[in-house]
C-alpha cells in the first residue's frame, strides 16, 4: 500500500517537470515580439572610430623628408649649444584638405582647435553636408610645409569623429568660389568721400587711410586737372541728366567686366550694383582688383570647393599632348565650357 502511494507520487512529480520543462523550451523557442526587437543603433563619431580601426592595415604613405642645410663644423657646433635647429628649406605652399567627418555638434571646434594649436592659418573653410545624412564634407585651404601639412593631417584623421582627410593638393580638381561685391556706380570721386571722409586743406580727401592705387590715381588726375585752364576749378555741378549718364556709363563698364569673368548682376540700385561671379579663388581676386578703382562697397566670398575629376579611359593618344608642366600652367575656369 505505501509502495504504490510513494509510486504514484514519483510519476506526478515526473510529469510536473516534464511540463515545466516544455514550456520553458516553449518559452525559449517562442519568436520575439515586435517591442523586444533590437534597434539599430544611431551613427554617431564611433561609427568614424571603427571605420579606421577596420582599416588599420592600409600602409600610409611615408613623410616627406625635412632636409636641414648643409653646415660645416662651427655652423654645427653653435647650433649645438644655443639648441637652434636650422629652418627647413622647403617653400611653403598651398595646400587644400578635404576632411569627411560625422554630421554632429563641436566636430567643427576640434577640426579648426587642431590647426590653429599647429600654427595654421586658415585661408578658406567650407563645410556643408553631404548625400549621406551622417556625413558632413570640410574643404580647408591653408598654406605651409609639405612635411608639416602632412603631420597636421595625420593628426585630423586621429580625431574620432574623423572618417578621412584627403590632399589635393597635387590631384587634378575642379575648383570653384562663389563671390558677391557690390560695386559703387557713383564715381571714385563720391566713393573716397563717403568712405574716408574729408580731410586736410581745401575739402580734399585725406590719404592716410587711402589705398595706395587710390591715392596714385588720385594724383594723376589733380596733374591732369592743374594743366587744364584756371577756371576749370570753378565749374558748376553736374546736372541731374548729367550725373544720371556718368552712372549709367559706370554701370555699363562694371556689366562688361562681370560678363568677361562670366559673371552677371543680380542687384541694380541708384548707387551700387551687385555682382554674382562663380570661379577660381585666382579669377575672383583678379576681378576685385579691376573694380576697386569703381568703388569696392562690400564683399562676401564662400571659400574654395573643390572635387577630383575623373579619368577619362581611352586607347587613343594625340601626338600633341601637351606635358604635365603645361598642363599645370592652364586655368581649366578660362577654358570654353564642355
Amino acid at each position: 500500500m505505501l509502495r504504490s502511494a510513494f509510486s504514484q507520487t514519483l510519476r506526478k512529480a515526473g510529469t510536473s517537470r516534464q511540463g515545466s520543462l516544455l514550456s520553458a523550451r516553449a518559452f525559449c523557442s517562442s519568436p520575439l515580439q515586435s517591442s523586444d526587437k533590437p534597434t539599430r543603433a544611431e551613427a554617431d563619431s564611433t561609427s568614424a572610430l571603427d571605420y579606421k580601426l577596420a582599416h588599420r592595415l592600409r600602409k600610409l604613405p611615408p613623410l616627406p623628408s625635412l632636409e636641414p642645410p648643409m653646415m660645416d663644423a662651427s655652423e654645427a657646433v653653435s647650433n649645438i649649444l644655443y639648441n637652434t635647429p636650422p629652418p627647413s628649406a622647403q617653400p611653403f605652399k598651398r595646400h587644400i584638405l578635404n576632411t569627411l567627418v560625422q554630421n554632429e555638434p563641436g566636430v567643427l571646434s576640434r577640426v579648426a582647435g587642431t590647426l590653429a594649436a599647429r600654427g595654421f592659418n586658415i585661408d578658406s573653410l567650407v563645410v556643408c553636408g553631404t548625400e549621406i545624412k551622417d556625413l558632413s564634407r570640410m574643404c580647408i585651404v591653408l598654406r605651409g610645409q609639405d612635411g608639416v601639412v602632412e603631420q597636421a593631417r595625420r593628426q585630423l584623421e586621429d580625431l574620432v569623429p574623423v572618417w578621412a582627410v584627403l590632399d589635393y593638393t597635387n590631384t587634378k580638381v575642379i575648383e570653384r568660389e562663389l563671390m558677391l561685391v557690390k560695386v559703387s556706380i557713383l564715381g571714385p570721386e563720391y566713393y573716397e568721400e563717403s568712405q574716408y571722409g574729408l580731410g586736410g586743406a581745401g575739402g580734399q580727401p585725406s590719404s592716410s587711410h587711402v589705398p595706395p592705387e587710390l591715392v596714385v590715381e588720385r594724383e594723376r588726375t589733380k596733374v591732369e586737372a592743374n594743366a587744364q585752364t584756371a577756371n576749370a576749378a570753378s565749374q558748376t555741378p553736374l546736372t541731374p541728366t548729367e550725373a544720371l549718364r556718368v552712372k549709367s556709363d559706370n554701370m555699363r563698364s562694371v556689366i562688361a567686366l562681370a560678363e568677361q569673368f562670366r559673371g552677371r548682376v543680380v542687384d541694380v540700385s541708384s548707387s551700387s550694383v551687385i555682382v554674382e561671379l562663380s570661379g577660381k579663388s585666382s579669377r575672383c581676386d583678379a576681378f576685385l582688383k579691376l573694380v576697386r578703382p569703381f568703388g569696392v562697397l562690400e564683399c562676401a566670398r564662400s571659400g574654395t570647393m573643390v572635387l577630383p575629376r575623373s579619368p577619362i579611359t581611352s586607347s587613343w593618344s594625340g601626338s600633341d599632348d601637351m606635358a604635365e608642366e603645361e598642363l599645370s600652367d592652364v586655368d581649366a575656369g578660362l577654358l570654353p565650357p564642355g
